[in-house]
C-alpha cells in the first residue's frame, strides 16, 4: 500500500489582500515570466479554475513538461507556495530555497484541486524558483492561479543567478515517485536503549525452508544484535497471532527456548516478526488492537522473545497498529525491542502508512530497517530520482526518514544477503558499508551527499541470516565487523 502524502487540500480563492509574489500566476499574458523544458507548455482557454487562461503542459517520454518561474525572496522567511492542478502526476515545488526544497503532487485529478507546500528560506536566500511539472510518458496536464505568499524580495537587491531545477533523467522509473516529506522535523526523540549497542546488526532468521541454510538460532552468526524469527502466523481471531516452529526443520521448542536464552545471555535480542510477503495479520481496529498486544505478550512469555518486528506487506493502520503497540508497550516495559522492515513505497512520505507509524511511537521505536531492495527507481530526500542498488538510493530513502522526524538512531539499512535472498536490488557490502559512512560522516557517498551527517544512524539489515549462511556469511562479516566499528 503507497502512502502519498500529498497536500491537497479544497479551499477558496485566496483573498484580494493576499500578496502574490508569482508574476503571471493565472497565465493571462500567455506564459510571460514563464520558462518551459523542450516547448511542453502553452496558455489555452479551457479547462480554466478562473480568469481566461491556464497552463497546458505535455509531457514526453523524455521530459516532464516543466514550467518555472524564478522569484525574489527574503532570507529567513517562511512562504507556501499552492497552485490548482488537474491531470494525472502534477507535481508542485520549489529549488533554491537554502534548505530543504520542498515539493507535492497528485496522483490525478479529474477537475482542478489545490496543491499547497511551504518551506522557509536560508539565511543567505534572496530568489527561490517556483515549477509544475507531470511525469515521464504520463498524459497532459492543466496549472492555474500559482501563488507565492511571504515576504516580498527587497527589489533593491537584484537576486542572484539560481540554478534552474535539475533536469530529471530521461529513463522514467518504474514506478512514479513521490515527493520528499514536507513535515518540518521534529526534535528527535532519542530511542529506547533496550540493552543495545549504539549501532546494531539486524537478520531474520527463517522458520522455514526456501532452499537456504538451515539454522538453528544457536547457529546464527554472532555479528547479529537482533535476531528476528520469521514469521509469527495469523490466527482465527482478528489482529492475534501466534507462533509454531516448522516441523520440517527438525528443531524441538526446547532447544529453540534454550538457543533463544544463550543469545540473550551474549547479549544479544530475539524478537518475533509479524508479516512477511505472505503475512495476513490485520490490525484495523480497538478489538484487534488488543488482541495483537496480547497474544504478542503471551508469545513473549512463551519464547522469551524481547519484542516484536512489524513486516506487514500489505499495509499498516496509522491509528491502529500504534495503539496496538503501546498497549504492548504497557505490558512489557521500557525494554521492548519495537522494529519494523517496512518496503521502500511505505516510507517515502510522512503520510506513508508506516513512516507515519512510525512518527507515532517514536519514544518507544528501537529501529526502522526499510527493505531498499524490490524497489525500482524513486525519488530521495533531493527530489532526484535515485534506482534501487546503490548508494545514493540508500542514503536519499534514509534521508527522507530522518527529515520526516526519525531519529538517525531509528534509521536501518535493510538489504539482502545475497543474490538469492530477493527478486532485485542486491548491494554488495561494500555499498552498505558506503552508505552507512556517508549518512555517518559524509564519506563513501555517491552524487547525493547530505547537507548533515547523522553519526548516531543505527545499523544495518538483511533478509536472512540463513542467505548469509549459505554465502558464507560474507554479509555479516564485512558489515557487521564495520557497523560494530563505528563510534
Amino acid at each position: 500500500m503507497i502512502g502519498t502524502g500529498v497536500a491537497l487540500v479544497n479551499v477558496g480563492d485566496a483573498s484580494a489582500a493576499t500578496t502574490n509574489l508569482i508574476a503571471n500566476p493565472g497565465f493571462e499574458s500567455g506564459l510571460s515570466n514563464w520558462s518551459c523544458t523542450a516547448g511542453s507548455g502553452s496558455a489555452v482557454s479551457s479547462p480554466v479554475h478562473s480568469g481566461t487562461s491556464a497552463l497546458k503542459a505535455v509531457p514526453s517520454a523524455s521530459d516532464t513538461g516543466q514550467c518555472s518561474q524564478t522569484v525574489s525572496v527574503q532570507p529567513n522567511s517562511a512562504y507556501t507556495l499552492s497552485a490548482w492542478v488537474q491531470g494525472s502526476y502534477v507535481y508542485i515545488g520549489a529549488t533554491g530555497t537554502g534548505g530543504t526544497d520542498p515539493s507535492t503532487w497528485t496522483p490525478g485529478t479529474s477537475g482542478f484541486q489545490q496543491l499547497s507546500v511551504g518551506f522557509t528560506t536560508g539565511a543567505s536566500t534572496h530568489s527561490v524558483t517556483v515549477y509544475t511539472h507531470g511525469w515521464y510518458g504520463q498524459p497532459t496536464y492543466y496549472a492555474d492561479d500559482l501563488s507565492l505568499s511571504g515576504p516580498a524580495g527587497n527589489p533593491t537587491t537584484p537576486p542572484p543567478t539560481t540554478t534552474p531545477p535539475t533536469t530529471p533523467p530521461t529513463t522514467p522509473p518504474t514506478t512514479p515517485p513521490t515527493t520528499p516529506p514536507t513535515t518540518p522535523p521534529t526534535t528527535p526523540v532519542t530511542p529506547p536503549p533496550g540493552n543495545l549497542p549504539k549501532h546494531v546488526v539486524t537478520g531474520y532468521w527463517q522458520d522455514f525452508n526456501n532452499g537456504a541454510q538451515v539454522q538453528t538460532i544457536a547457529q546464527v552468526q554472532n555479528q547479529y544484535d537482533i535476531i528476528a524469527v520469521a514469521f509469527a502466523d495469523a490466527t482465527s481471531t482478528p489482529g492475534a497471532i501466534s507462533f509454531t516452529l516448522d516441523p520440517s526443520l527438525g528443531y524441538s521448542v526446547a532447544q529453540f527456548k534454550a538457543d533463544i536464552a544463550a543469545k540473550q545471555a551474549a547479549g544479544k535480542k530475539v524478537i518475533i516478526s509479524v508479516g512477511g510477503q505472505n503475512g495476513t495479520i490485520s490490525v484495523r481496529d480497538s478489538a484487534s488492537a488488543t488482541n495483537f498486544a496480547n497474544s504478542v505478550y503471551s508469545l513473549m512469555q512463551t519464547y522469551g522473545f524481547n519484542g516484536v518486528d512489524i513486516d506487514l506487506e500489505n499495509g499498516i493502520d496509522t491509528t491502529y497498529m500504534p495503539q496496538a503497540l503501546r498497549a504492548l508497550s504497557a505490558k512489557a516495559g521500557s525494554s521492548l525491542i519495537i522494529t519494523m522492515a517496512p518496503q521502500t513505497i511505505d516510507m517515502l512520505t510522512a503520510g506513508s502508512d508506516y513512516l507515519a507509524t512510525a512518527l507515532k511511537i517514536k519514544d518507544i521505536l528501537t529501529v526502522v530497517n526499510t527493505q531498499y531492495y524490490n524497489s525500482g527507481s524513486m525519488n530521495g530526500c533531493d527530489g532526484g530520482v535515485y534506482s534501487q542498488g546503490t548508494v545514493d538510493f540508500i542514503t536519499t530513502m534514509a534521508c527522507t526518514a530522518i527529515q520526516a522526524g526519525l531519529s538517525p538512531a531509528q534509521v536501518g539499512i535493510g538489504t539482502p544477503a545475497s543474490t538469492s535472498a530477493a527478486g532485485s536490488g542486491y548491494v554488495s557490502p561494500t555499498v552498505v558499508n558506503n552508505a552507512l559512512d556517508c549518512l555517518a560522516k559524509g564519506t563513501g557517498c555517491g552524487t547525493f551527499k547530505p547537507s548533515t551527517t547523522w553519526p548516531t544512524i543505527r545499523g544495518a539489515m538483511t533478509w536472512s541470516t540463513n542467505w548469509d549462511a549459505s554465502a558464507g556469511n560474507t554479509w555479516s562479516n564485512a558489515v557487521g565487523a564495520h557497523v560494530h566499528a563505528m563510534p
